[in-house]
């Protein structure tokens, strides 16, 4: 009588391992770029709640860059678009991220955000 093995063959680990190894790697390169993306969100809608209501584009700026430099941002504040909507500043920004993963394969994410909701 024949037992029925069980387990995994090593062709099976070897390629599961590669892909295991393959996620995390793009993980390692994905992850800093959404940190950053999170610390622009959060120091624009920081800088539109200290926005007064006579406060000009310069002000604005000039507030999210002492932001933008705590946070070691390469983000400068002439990418943001600041415009007023019912009197309320409202601040947004859009930038595409190119992430090289190897020889001539890039990924590229594009990033949008805006304090309007």
């Amino acid at each position: 009588m024949m037992k029925n093995q069980r387990g995994v063959a090593l062709s099976g680990l070897m390629f599961w391992s590669v892909v295991l190894i393959l996620i995390a790697v793009l993980g390692m390169k994905v992850t800093p770029t959404f940190i950053e993306y999170q610390k622009i969100l959060k120091d624009i809608k920081a800088t539109a709640a200290k926005a007064g209501p006579d406060s000009t584009v310069a002000d604005i700026r000039k507030s999210f860059d002492k932001f933008a430099e705590v946070d070691t941002l390469d983000f400068k504040a002439s990418q943001l678009d600041i415009t007023k909507e019912n009197g309320k500043v409202v601040i947004s920004f859009e930038y595409e991220k190119r992430i090289p993963l190897f020889l001539n394969v890039s990924l590229l994410i594009d990033y949008k955000g805006s304090t309007a909701g």
